[in-house]
């Protein structure tokens, strides 16, 4: 049995670029009709008509999903252009950086509303869509960063603990009808995010080399590699999957105390 979304329909926030486009692409090849999600609505509309070029099914709604009413209507719309929705992804984020201290209310407020209030939002109003067609999956997508911190992160790291914690809550809620909520964590990914987290430093690609030592397999990941995890989640593949946190990181949570300390301390003396 292959993996394939025929006769389903997906909607992915955040898909104009990086993980979400990766995604777009993806569930769009396996088969799936797909509704792009994005504040972003000229990139958005330029990744849906690239994937309609390429054979697949993709259409844009313009949405902050921040925005109760711009996520209903958006919701609305697909419903109403593809006919229901069984597969949801809930990727859109934003990065942003201080502690509790240096962080202004607005910009706490903007980090939460968009990476956390976003994924109950479009959850909220496309799960009675779901429930219509007697089930799907939804896959939230959070970060490393859902189980441990970076200092300096406050807002992010809150956020994406909080999309792990709703994640197994509407698992919970959504089982008896037929609904798997699973939430992907990856570690440092390949996107315009991070190029413009790097963008920060004097020095941009020694903040790239250092993040791909973080990770044993010695590299960054590609957004197509989460793509793969993300679309694997929301398959049959994984019927029996609810709930769950599947870290895709290169390792990066596993050794204790970091790779520099397995490079320079007892992790290294050892070998």
């Amino acid at each position: 049995m292959n993996i394939n979304f025929d006769g389903k329909v997906a909607v992915v926030t955040g898909g104009a670029m990086g993980i979400g486009e990766a995604t777009v692409r993806k569930l769009a090849e396996l088969g799936a009709s797909v509704a792009l999600l994005d504040s972003n609505f000229e990139a958005g509309t330029k990744t849906a008509q690239s994937v309609v070029n390429t054979g697949g099914k993709c259409i844009c709604f313009a949405c902050d999903v921040s925005d109760s009413k711009q996520v209903e209507s958006a919701i609305a719309g697909v419903v109403t252009h593809f006919g229901g929705i069984d597969v949801l992804v809930s990727n859109a984020g934003i990065q942003a950086y201080g502690d509790v201290v240096s962080t202004s209310e607005e910009l706490w407020d903007k980090v939460l509303g968009i990476n956390l209030k976003g994924c109950f939002l479009v959850s909220k109003f496309a799960v009675p869509a779901m429930m219509k067609r007697k089930g799907g999956a939804i896959v939230v997508v959070g970060s490393v960063q859902s189980m441990s911190a970076i200092g300096g992160s406050a807002a992010y790291v809150t956020a994406k603990h909080g999309l792990l914690g709703l994640t197994r809550a509407m698992a919970l809620d959504y089982a008896k009808n037929g609904i798997r909520v699973n939430c992907v964590c990856p570690g440092t990914v390949d996107t315009p995010m991070l190029h413009w987290a790097a963008g920060l430093d004097p020095n941009p690609q020694k903040v790239l080399d250092i993040c791909a030592r973080m990770h044993p397999v010695g590299r960054i990941a590609k957004a197509s590699e989460i793509a793969d995890a993300i679309a694997y989640l929301a398959s049959d593949w994984a019927s029996f999957i609810t709930g769950s946190a599947l870290l895709v990181d290169g390792g990066m949570l596993v050794p204790a105390g970091g790779m520099g300390f397995q490079d320079g301390g007892t992790g290294a003396a050892t070998r």
